[in-house]
Parts: structure tokens; sequence; C-alpha cells
């Protein structure tokens, strides 16, 4: 703080001295831009002092100027504002993974507060909450003319107890209210498994544990299914997610690229400005990528879609990303607050800047709408298909070995697990069938 006032006086000086040496006229110019500043001070201490004194009831001048430092904040954007040191030191538990809440990553669009997405395993997802809608009340009271923080903090309260939010969705003609029991939050950052012979990794966040979990996750995927010659690709799940630490957004690209540049940062001044490569060394061998993407992947999801889009090393499907392009920095001031100020713009190798406008997915897969669960039973059960073995009379088939027959029972099974996936999650079956697919020609080019 102390080298930047000082950099700030000396500018100062050397401008006056210029002047001095140049034309008079010059002078009063840059006498008058400081006056103008601290005349507009002098009123903002006019009008603290004229609330302090004749507002209807007395006020905490504490929060009083703490307003008036958020409202300066959130003025140049929907990302800086005021950290008060409570707040800060959420913020800083939120970044190692837990923290007690509803589980939504909230953003401010227009005046209306928008979910940008519900978190795994949160009562946000499992209320149904949804990423685009709108939360316009809680409780019964209205949340318009509140910035986004206070918004927020509307939604916080003790760990069990509830509340109500009200939601517009689009697609519904009314209003709902949602009723959700507040929780604590504890966030596993990656989530793997194994599905037929493709890893799949769902990201969740980005905070302290992501790149560690995400190693893990992998190593457990792939012993699973026997080695990495064994597995036909990696589906990376960043639907949802709303981002993070920059960090580990680094980490995760760098994870599967070779080298080539990750992410660059770009602030008001050239010096400002960071790229950001990869090292050496990719956790999946060379295996094909799908990254799975929708309106809820944001800022830290974004940078690591646009890094493996870019470089080629992924194949992106979904929805078109949020569009969160700019970096926030944390600083610590006094009194044992922050600010979180946006100071970059971030862009992918190519040079886009993905800023209000998201990533376009290579291909577009919509996620359907489930079905209201209304049908009967009988109605919602297909009717059993035939195949020739159902004819009677039917001639069997005595050529197949035991083995044959045992690995022609393995691919049914494989094939209407499938088909449920299809119906469970019918983003993530077209990414696990990209894979199959490019597994099919790989195996063809090597006569596998």
């Amino acid at each position: 703080m102390k080298k930047f006032v000082l950099a700030a006086l000396g500018g100062t000086v050397a401008g006056v001295l210029i002047s001095t040496q140049i034309a008079a006229p010059l002078i009063a110019q840059e006498a008058d831009k400081p006056a103008s500043v601290y005349q507009q001070l002098d009123l903002f201490g006019d009008i603290f002092e004229r609330i302090r004194a004749d507002y209807v009831e007395p006020v905490d001048e504490k929060k009083l100027i703490e307003a008036a430092i958020n409202g300066m904040l959130t003025s140049l954007d929907p990302h800086s504002s005021y950290l008060p040191p409570d707040d800060y030191d959420d913020m800083r538990v939120q970044t190692r993974g837990t923290f007690g809440g509803l589980g939504i990553e909230v953003t401010q669009e227009e005046g209306f507060i928008k979910v940008v997405s519900p978190m795994d395993g949160t009562p946000a997802a499992e209320a149904g909450i949804e990423s685009g809608d709108f939360i316009t009340q809680v409780d019964g009271e209205s949340l318009m003319g509140l910035t986004l923080d206070q918004a927020v903090e509307k939604m916080r309260g003790p760990v069990g107890s509830e509340l109500t939010i009200t939601v517009v969705r689009e697609g519904t003609t009314e209003p709902f209210d949602v009723t959700l029991t507040r929780d604590t939050i504890k966030l596993t950052a990656v989530k793997g498994r194994l599905e037929g012979k493709t890893a799949v990794l769902r990201i969740t966040t980005f905070n302290d544990q992501t790149y560690p979990n995400l190693e893990d996750s992998l190593k457990k995927a792939v012993d699973e299914a026997g080695g990495l010659d064994k597995i036909n690709g990696v589906v990376l799940d960043l639907r949802n997610n709303p981002g993070g630490l920059l960090t580990q957004a680094i980490k995760v690209s760098d994870a599967f690229l070779d080298k080539g540049e990750i992410v660059s940062t770009r602030g008001r001044n050239p010096e400002d400005s960071e790229r950001y490569n990869a090292t050496a060394g990719d956790l999946a061998k060379g295996k094909p990528i799908v990254v799975l993407i929708n309106g809820g992947s944001a800022s830290a999801s974004e940078i690591v879609t646009g890094a493996l889009q870019d470089h080629h090393r992924a194949v992106v499907v979904g929805t078109k990303s949020f569009g969160k392009g700019s970096v926030q920095t944390i600083m610590p001031i006094q009194g044992d607050g922050a600010m979180r100020l946006t100071t970059a713009r971030y862009y992918t190798p190519s040079g886009r800047s993905i800023q209000a406008l998201g990533i376009a997915p290579d291909i577009t897969v919509q996620q359907p709408a489930k079905a209201p669960d209304t049908e009967t039973e009988d109605s919602a059960t297909p009717p059993a298909s035939r195949s020739e073995a159902d004819l009677r009379g039917a001639i069997t088939n005595d050529s197949m070995t035991e083995d044959e027959k045992a690995q022609a029972a393995a691919e049914i099974a494989a094939a209407e697990e499938a088909a449920k996936l299809r119906q469970d999650d019918y983003q993530l079956a077209y990414a696990i069938d990209i894979l199959k697919g490019l597994s099919t020609i790989e195996g063809e080019k090597t006569g596998e």
C-alpha cells in the first residue's frame, strides 16, 4: 500500500514541475484535478454528517461507512465488493472446501439475483434449484434494490434453520416457492468413477483440494479399470461448476497438457499482464478427453475448457458456458476486512476473451428436461422387444464357445446400462459415446 501511495505522489509532483516549464494554463488544469476529487470527498463528508445528525433514527456509523465503500465497489461491476471481516473469514473458509449455507452460487443481473449454479449434494441441488433461476424473494421479503452481498446475507443463517425462496424460472408461467434447510456444505472438489471403459471426473469447484482430488480420482478409476490401457478416455464434467481459484484452474489444465499457453491475464497496465504455460506431463497419457459444460460453468471452469479446446486436446460438449472472463483479486485492508476488486480479464491460448460471451461447445447437446413423474406404471413401462431367439422353433447358435457367449452377454448388459445412462444423464451418455467412437477408430488404425 505504501508503494502505491508513494508512486501516486511522485507522479503528481512531476506533473507540476513539467507544467511550470511549459505554460501557466496547464498548471491550472493540473491544480483543478485534485481539487475536484477533494470537493467530492467533502460532499461525501457533508452527506455523512447530515445522515448522522438528521436521519429519523440513530445510525450505526461503521455500517454506514461500510455500505458506502461497498456501493463504490459494486458500482464498478457485479464481482467487485467489500468484504467485512466476517465475510472475509467465510470466503477463506470456502476456498478450503467447507462452509455453511445453501450450496448455491449467485450473481446479479440487471438488479435481479440469478443462480449461476447449485453445488452437487447441497440443499440447493437437492431442492431442484437450477442454473439460470432467478431468486426474487427470501421468506416473503423482496430482494429488489439490494446489492448482491445484501441478498446473500438474507440467505445465510444458522445450520439447520429453514428459509423459503421464491423462484422465477424460464418456461414456467408463475413464480414458485422452494423451502430449504441450511446445512454445512462440505464440497468434494472432484468425484471420479468408471462408466464402462470411461473415466468420469466430476469437478464441482476449484478450491485448494481440486488438483489433489483430481489426481487421486483418476488414479482410482484407472486402477479399477485395470490400467490406463484399459480405458478409452476421460470425461471432465464441469457442468454447474461456478469456478474458484485461478491457480487450481491452471493446475487442472496443466494436468492434461504437455506444453503451450494455458491462460493469460491482462490488466489495466501492460506490466500487469501475466501468462501461464503448461509443463511436460499428461495424466491421461494422450487418451481422448471430452469436457462437459453448460450455462452454470463459469470462471475457472471456462479457463480449463478454453485451454483444452484451443489446444485441440478435448472435444467440448454441452451448451454455452456462463461467460465470466474477469479476474478478481482479494486485497486485505485495514480493519481485518478485504476488498474483492476486478483487476484483469483472462484470455484463452488463442487470444479469446470470453467475458459476457461464454465458450461455445464443439458439439451442442441440450439436456432434456425431466418428464413429470405422473405416468402410471403400465404406461411408463415400454413393451418388451422380441428377437429371433424368442421365435418358436428358432435355430440355436451352436457355433459360439462359452467364452464368446459370455462376452456377448456382457456386451448386451453394457448396452442396456448405456441406455439407462441416456435416460438419467443424456449429456454424459453422449460424451461417453464420443469416446467409444474414437476408441473404435483408434483400434482399427492399430489393428486391435
